[in-house]
């Protein structure tokens, strides 16, 4: 599973990385998709519901979408200041 998981990182995250980099209207998509995400996850954590993962035997516990809150929260912070407030070098 490792390694499909890393190949599917490569194939999707790198192109999301030089997109993201490129193109400051795909960070502002990025910022909205980020705070949605972490006020899914943090729902996920208030209501203390554990969410399978599709295809595996696996469940992502309340603590880990809590965590996964923080982190797409900060995320979400980071794409708003590079996408919305701060110029465009020309």
């Amino acid at each position: 599973m490792v390694p499909i998981l890393t190949a599917a990182l490569v194939v999707f995250g790198l192109p999301t990385l030089y997109f993201a980099v490129r193109s400051r209207e795909f960070r502002k998509f990025l910022a909205g998709a980020f705070f949605v995400s972490s006020g899914t996850q943090l729902y996920f954590y208030l209501t203390n519901l554990s969410v399978p993962l599709i295809g595996t035997g696996f469940v992502q516990t309340p603590q880990l979408s809590a965590g996964r809150s923080v982190v797409h929260f900060i995320l979400f912070l980071v794409t708003l200041y590079f996408g919305f407030i701060r110029k465009p070098q020309t």
